[in-house]
């Protein structure tokens, strides 16, 4: 028999029943005429496979609903059932838009149980490729923010930037999106001629690309109208919401891990910490702006101060033996063995671990039982984290403005909902 949905039943179904009934004042009951606007999933401005489902009289939000789920892939429970060098795919796949810096954080965690110290020139290779990442992902962000404000050319001419450091990415791994970088005790093989070359070609051209860029945005009126005192956000409200990396920052709190927590070898370079005041949108875009000048500055200074030795530790155990030394070797031909079929086992231990990621605090918190999987995983993910203030900053904004500050917040849905 069929079954008719009483109204209800569609309420329950479209998720209606979590919109708040108590409105503002200034609504008068019998006079308004609102409407539920569902802004995604499907959204092509939703930045992601999410939904929000706003309230909205005319073209003012009243009040809004999040929901995520739509692409959850259960990556903590597929992960405790890996090898933990089977975990860097998954991690690539969490903020893709900087997936070193998750391969990166992810290898610390397991170094840091295991009690593996990684030796000087590992630290500076890996600043080198994080600070990259951290990079290509503020260009991102800032040049979507762009197109989202009806500007697509400085979209254009980072995106040409983006595309060199991805072939560096490529020289040095192999790949260039899901890079699956780095391993237990350093990196996987040391930079080749070919991939320092094209660091220092791409460093010689970036700055003009970025002062172009740069020229184009932050002084523009247009620009600034659409996205001054837009979702702005006070620092004691974003350290409630527990936010974390350029939004915190944009709001004027000075907290980077990178300073506070130092890990490889970051204690060893020289940069600042960008603050903003409002913490609006404009303020998010400035940070990130001024982050990826600091970043590059970071990376000439591992260049030029780039250490002699070996390029990951000791640890036979763990990292991969060279080819032709399994060829060779019995010696090598065991522990090739064992660490590709995952036959060793961690020690017994509890950690955290976390890196400043290119959304904020990207942490690991590992469990291990003495297995040769995790016995429990969990990934602290920022974006998941600060999406939770998205119904609070868009109330009271047009439509439009609500497009802005999802775009400046950088809410990556493999990061949201992994």
């Amino acid at each position: 028999m069929a079954e008719y949905k009483t109204e209800e039943k569609v309420k329950t179904n479209l998720g209606l029943e979590r919109i708040p009934d108590s409105l503002p004042a200034q609504y008068n009951e019998n006079e308004r005429e609102l409407t539920t606007l569902n802004l995604g999933p499907t959204h092509p401005a939703t930045h992601g496979i999410f939904q929000n489902i706003l309230q909205m009289d005319g073209e003012k939000i009243i009040s809004g609903v999040p929901t995520i789920g739509y692409i959850h892939r259960a990556f903590e429970k597929i992960a405790e059932r890996r090898p933990f060098y089977q975990i860097t795919p998954l991690t690539d796949r969490m903020n893709y838009c900087s997936s070193p810096i998750n391969n990166m954080g992810w290898w610390m965690t397991v170094e840091k149980l295991l009690g593996v110290k990684t030796p000087k020139r590992a630290d500076y290779m890996r600043v080198i490729v994080m600070e990259l990442a951290r990079i290509t992902d503020h260009l991102i962000c800032n040049s979507i923010l762009g197109v989202d404000s009806g500007a697509f050319t400085g979209f254009l001419y980072v995106f040409q930037e983006r595309e060199k450091i991805y072939e560096i990415y490529e020289e040095i791994s192999g790949a260039r999106l899901t890079t699956n970088m780095g391993r237990i005790g350093g990196m996987e093989r040391d930079f080749t001629p070919v991939a320092i070359q094209k660091l220092r070609d791409w460093m010689a051209g970036f700055p003009k690309v970025m002062k172009e860029f740069e020229s184009m945005f932050t002084r523009n009126r247009i620009f600034m109208d659409r996205i001054k005192d837009v979702g702005p956000m006070t620092a004691e409200r974003a350290l409630n919401y527990g936010f974390t990396g350029p939004n915190l920052r944009a709001a004027g709190v000075d907290y980077d891990v990178r300073v506070m927590n130092p890990y490889s070898s970051y204690e060893d370079f020289d940069f600042e910490i960008p603050v903003g005041t409002t913490g609006d949108t404009y303020d998010r875009f400035m940070v990130r702006n001024e982050e990826i000048w600091q970043s590059f500055r970071i990376i000439q200074q591992a260049l030029e101060n780039l250490p002699e030795g070996p390029f990951h530790a000791d640890a036979p155990e763990y990292f991969l033996p060279p080819k032709q030394e399994v060829y060779r070797s019995m010696e090598a031909l065991i522990y090739h063995f064992k660490i590709v079929m995952g036959e060793i086992d961690a020690p017994v231990g509890e950690v955290y671990h976390s890196v400043e990621g290119g959304n904020g605090e990207l942490g690991f918190y590992l469990v291990s039982d003495g297995g040769r999987t995790p016995y429990r995983l969990h990934f602290r993910r920022p974006c998941f984290i600060y999406y939770q203030a998205y119904p609070e900053m868009v109330v009271g904004s047009q439509l439009s403005d609500a497009i802005l500050i999802l775009s400046s917040m950088n809410v990556i849905a493999g990061e949201l909902d992994a």
